[in-house]
Parts: structure tokens; sequence; C-alpha cells
């Protein structure tokens, strides 16, 4: 299989953010971009997705964390459909279910060419320290127009809104690594009865 691997760099008036992203990678991260928790989010991304990513963010956080989330997920989603390619001989579908202690998150995606996400994330207080958690829909909402994939975000239950995110963070970086993964079977095929997963 050939590198998988981008970077992009996207600048507006709001902000200027650069990801490298490999998804063939060792779950090595390195991230720069003024909002603490997502960063600790996006680390459980590389980990469990085993993807080396680097984000460097500049934005209006003097206003709030809103744009530098959204733009982050966008220039995400752009760098991943870089890098995944043609996407022949891959899985296309990913799934996982995470638990942490009594929350429970699970993420299906299809790397489709067709944008599209389902959020049922029932978070039970409005901010995680500072971090307001409408910017997690936002960010996915970013990344999926971008990567040109359908996602499906369901956090099963939980009553500690960290372990709710954090649920949903991993068992999205562990669905993104199975559908990334190589077929044997699918080698050189691409895996849609349309021939193309492009729109």
């Amino acid at each position: 299989m050939t590198s998988r691997s981008a970077t992009v760099t996207r600048t507006t008036l709001e902000t200027r953010i650069t990801v490298t992203l490999d998804l063939d990678g060792r779950g090595v991260s390195r991230f720069a971009t003024g909002v603490p928790f997502l960063e600790h989010m996006m680390d459980q991304i590389a980990r469990h997705g085993l993807i080396d990513l680097d984000i460097v963010a500049e934005g209006d956080l003097h206003i709030d964390a809103h744009h530098t989330v959204e733009d982050i997920g966008i220039t995400l989603g752009q760098a991943f459909a870089q890098a995944i390619g043609d996407k022949k001989g891959i899985r296309r579908y990913g799934h996982a279910y995470v638990p942490l202690d009594e929350a429970l998150s699970r993420v299906v995606i299809d790397l489709s060419g067709r944008p599209g996400l389902t959020w049922e994330v029932p978070f039970t207080r409005a901010a995680i320290g500072q971090f307001d958690v409408d910017l997690f829909s936002e960010f996915f909402h970013g990344f999926v127009n971008h990567a040109m994939v359908t996602l499906h975000v369901d956090n099963l239950r939980g009553q500690n809104s960290h372990h709710q995110a954090e649920t949903v963070f991993k068992a999205f970086g562990r669905a993104l690594r199975m559908a990334c993964e190589a077929d044997e079977r699918m080698a050189g095929i691409t895996p849609s009865t349309k021939g193309t997963l492009t729109l």
C-alpha cells in the first residue's frame, strides 16, 4: 500500500490550521491549538486509531473556541480525504463500542464519499471545564463534510460528561482505524457496487 499521509493548511480571517496525519502511523501526536480539552480528545483519535497526528492552530480564542474547533474538524477532514486516496482495497466500514466506567459509546463509520452525521450524545452538562460540549458536534460536522464520510455517533449511557466525550473519541479512533485497514480479499478493488466511493 502506498503512503497514506497528508499535510493541509487552511487559512481564514478567523483561524489558521495546519494538520499533518499518517493513517499508518503508531499513534504519535503533537498539538498546539490553545484548546486543551480538544487536544486531549485528539490524542484519543491518534492513540486508538494508530494515526500519527500533528495539529497546529491559531484562532480567535479571545472570542471563544467555536471557530478553532470547527476549523480543526474541517482541516482534519481535508487531510484525511487526501491521505485515504482512492480507497481501493480497504474495509470501508468501521465500528466500535468503547466503555469508560459508567459511560458507553458506539461509533459507526462508512467511508462512503457521502457526507452525513447522525449525532446522539446527550451530555449531562453543558461544559467540561471551560469547554462547551456543543462544539463536539461542530467538530464532527466539519470532519464529515470534508472527509466525505457517513458517521453515526451514539452515547448509549453515561453520567460523567468527561467520560461520555472520551468514549466517543476513543470509539471514533477505533472505528476509523478499522475502516481504513487493508482487506486482503479486496486488494485493488473499490469496495462499492458503483465502482467508486466519490461523489
